[in-house]
Formats: structure tokens, sequence, C-alpha cells
């Protein structure tokens, strides 16, 4: 218990898992779930070997001339994992505990992730080894133009090539950095440079939606299961979503999200949990006033509406609930916590939160899992729809909101209907676009998987896999294999 709080309160390597240090390193857990998913497939050894192989992956150092004077070398990563589809496409990381394990795994479930929702990327991902909070804004700044230029001189950037996005550590604001130092250096050949990275802010070619688009995905996926009489029937759960309470881990960019999606749709949010600090409350806690407390304070102490847990706050994950949301970071759920889970469902908010022993205990015990590959692609998704409107240059319904908003009227007044609110007839915004396209995409790809779990009578974590490693393998069998 000590070592935990130890690794709690430094925020050291893995500040939101329970330690369990005889189990494999991150990469070995993605290729242990692949190798077991493709046993039943008939798909060669051979192609199974090439799907899951990193095609290519770059370390290199980025000198940074600090605002004292001195000079530091940092180390960065960048895995293109796939080349099936392209461009690749994967977040950039700035975190401690970056090395290449952890990039080549994040990038070939980025691979599996496009793969399962029908994205058409390859995967990657990249990083670099650096603690943001021992920087100034202009460190970082300088940090992130030199990899942009090291990645452009590697030919590992660009919107036909490789398309990078934020992840932990970063942000919209990383990405404006990125995309100007690219148009720099090749915006007067490249007309659709805007593109050569998603999750920019709206003024440098974001698309409105993109920021709560990985949480509003998890949302999506769960709803839809709970939605559905068929799914739930045969998943042996209780239909709806707000009679359901939820556990949130991680109150970041995904999970905050998260949180208000499902309270907002009525669902009890009994406990959110951060790596300083965790808040319960039976009854439920309110949202809104928790996001702005930690939005001011980045922790949860002095909250007085709630209990606070300060030491250990990671033992919430294993009081009751309906739904727990893992949106954190990788091996929160594994063997030293797994068999304490009391939860009926796990959203998977986060990249690869549950280990290989703990998804046998989980399947032991019964408990459904929404995998990440499925439950947290809202956020490619929508970089998807993003990169394309970067490269068709015009913002997502601007060329049909006059037009759509102009039948509306005609039907009004041919038919007399009368209307409360006006303003839901004026055609729709880039944001109802967005948030409608994206359940389209992640609800089609939650029934693939879905039903293929209930059609082979296998867990839906298999049933993903399976269902990602068929579309690849297509692929590959209609291109064949470039010489």
């Amino acid at each position: 218990m000590q070592a935990l709080k130890t690794i709690t309160r430094a925020r050291m390597i893995r500040p939101f898992a329970i330690p369990a240090p005889d189990e494999p390193a991150f990469l070995e857990q993605v290729m242990m779930f692949f190798n077991d998913a493709s046993k039943g497939l008939k798909i060669g050894a051979d192609t199974l070997e090439l799907i899951k192989t990193p095609k290519t992956t770059i370390k290199f150092s980025i000198p940074l001339r600090r605002d004292n004077g001195s000079l530091e070398c940092l180390t960065a990563y960048r895995c293109q994992h796939s080349y099936h589809r392209m461009p690749c496409k994967g977040g950039i990381r700035y975190a401690m505990d970056v090395d290449l394990n952890e990039v080549e795994a994040l990038a070939a479930l980025m691979t599996y992730k496009t793969a399962c929702c029908d994205v058409p990327f390859g995967g990657a991902k990249g990083g670099i080894k650096i603690d943001v909070k021992k920087y100034s804004e202009a460190e970082i700044e300088r940090v992130t133009r030199r990899y942009t230029i090291e990645l452009a001189k590697k030919g590992f950037i660009g919107p036909s090539v490789d398309v990078p996005a934020p992840d932990m550590g970063t942000s919209g604001k990383h990405m404006a950095w990125m995309k100007d130092t690219f148009q720099v250096l090749y915006g007067d050949k490249e007309i659709n440079s805007a593109g050569c990275v998603t999750g920019k802010p709206l003024s440098q070619g974001g698309i409105d939606g993109r920021p709560e688009a990985t949480g509003l995905g998890v949302f999506y996926t769960t709803r839809h299961l709970l939605n559905s009489t068929k799914y739930c029937e045969a998943f042996g759960l209780e239909k709806g979503l707000n009679n359901k309470t939820a556990i949130i881990q991680g109150f970041g960019n995904v999970g905050s999200w998260a949180a208000k999606f499902f309270y907002d749709a009525g669902t009890t949010i009994l406990g959110v949990t951060e790596w300083n600090s965790a808040v319960y409350n039976k009854n439920g806690l309110n949202i809104p006033e928790l996001l702005a407390y930690w939005g001011k304070n980045k922790t949860f102490k002095g909250y007085e509406n709630a209990e606070v847990i300060l030491e250990n706050p990671m033992c919430l994950l294993t009081r009751e609930c309906d739904i727990l949301v893992p949106s954190a970071i990788e091996k929160s759920i594994n063997k030293g916590n797994a068999k304490d889970l009391k939860c009926k469902i796990i959203s998977e908010g986060a990249n690869g939160p549950t280990t290989f022993d703990a998804q046998k205990i989980i399947d032991e015990k019964n408990i459904l899992v929404i995998p990440d590959m499925l439950c947290n692609a809202g956020g490619v998704i929508v970089s998807y729809f993003e990169w394309l409107k970067n490269i068709e240059h015009v913002r997502l319904g601007r060329l049909i909101k006059g037009w759509e908003a102009k039948k509306y009227k005609e039907i009004i007044a041919v038919t007399g209907a009368k209307v409360k609110n006006a303003d839901q007839f004026k055609g729709p915004t880039e944001k109802d676009i967005v948030y409608t396209a994206l359940e389209e995409v992640i609800c089609s790809a939650a029934d693939d998987v879905f039903n293929y779990a209930i059609n082979n009578k296998t867990t839906t974590r298999k049933a993903a896999y399976c269902v990602t490693i068929n579309k690849i393998a297509q692929v590959y069998k209609d291109a064949g294999i470039t010489i």
C-alpha cells in the first residue's frame, strides 16, 4: 500500500495503476490480445505477422535551448505501424514514460481502431520523453516546432503521409504549432498542408466538436449497447442508460466529457478519480459543479459536496457501479485489482486500460467490456472528418445549410405547421454534422463487434480484434503485397 501511495503522490511511471510488476509490458499485452483472437481465424500465419508487425519506427534526439541559455537533449519517437491504408494516423504524447514499447503498442492499437471503425487510415503514434510541468510554454513551443521539423525531414508528417493529433500532454495549441511549422516548410508546394495534423483550434482549420469527440464516442457506444433490447438480452444487461450508475477514472479531456454526457443523459455519476484525489457520492455527483472545481484547483481536495479520497484514490475503481469508465492510461485494470471489480460494464475510454490477465478475470466475472479500439475511437473518427475538411477546403455543411433552411421554411409554409423554436430550422451547424456522423460511424462499428460476439459466442474484446483483423486481411488480399 505504501508503494502505491508513493507512486500516486509523485505521479511517477504509472500514477493511475495498481503496480503489477510481473505482468508483461504494454506492447506484449497488445500482441497477446492479437494472438489470442487470431487463433480461430482462417488467415495464414504470414498474413497475421504482416498485420501486427510495426512497419517503421524512428527514435531521435531534439536539442532544446532552455530559457536560461542551457542546452538539453530530449528523446523523441514516431512509429508508423501500418501502410495498408494511407495516410498513417496517431497522436503525440508528451510524458516521462514515453518509450519505444509504448509508442509501438499505441500505434498498433491505432491501426486496429481505425480498421474497426472503417476509417481509412493506417496506425501511428509518437511522443517526446518530457515532463511538461518543468518547462515554460516558450520552451515547449520550441520543442514542438523542432519535433515537427525532424519528422518532416524523415518523411513522417504530411497530409498524405502521416497525420499526428493531440494525446496525453498535448492539445490543440501544440497541433497549431506543428501545422504552422509544416506550412512554413511546405505550404508553397502542398495545398492541403493544413491537413498535416488534426485536433487543431478552429482558427487553424480545426473542426467543431473535436475536443469532446473521444468522450462522446464513449457515451455513444455505451448508450447504443444499453438502448438495444437485442444486445441487453444477449449480454444479460438491464436496458436503459438513465437508470444506471457510473464511476469515471480520469478527469482529463476524455473522462470529463464522458462524465458530462452520461450526466446529461440521466446516469448517476457516483465517483470520479484522478491521480491525486477522488470524490464519491452515493446519491450522485453534480458534474458541472465538479468540472468547475477541478478546473480551478486541479485536485478534489476541499470539495464539500462529496466524500473526498486523498489516500489511494484508485480504490474507487473497485466500488460497486453499473458502468466503469477507465479513461486515464494503459494497464489501469490489471490482475492486482480486476478480481475486486464490482461493475457490470467497462467502457474503455483509455488506450489499453485492461491487461491480458485482467481480461481473463473480467470474463470469469461476466463483466461486459466495450473495448478501447471501439469505445474510444471517437477522437480518430472526428479527426478523419477534420482531415476531410482540410483537403476539401470547406467547412462541413457550409454549402448546403442555406438550402436546407430554405426547404424547412417552405415545408412549414405549405403544411401550416406551428413551430415553437424556429432556430432548429436554420440548417445544421458543423457541430450538428460532426455529432450525427460520429454516432453513425461508431455505432455501426459497435454493431459489427456486438453481433460478432453474439454470433460466435465469444467476448466483445475478442470480437473486436477478430472483426478488425479480418478487415485488414481483406485489404491485403485484394491489393496484394507491394514489391
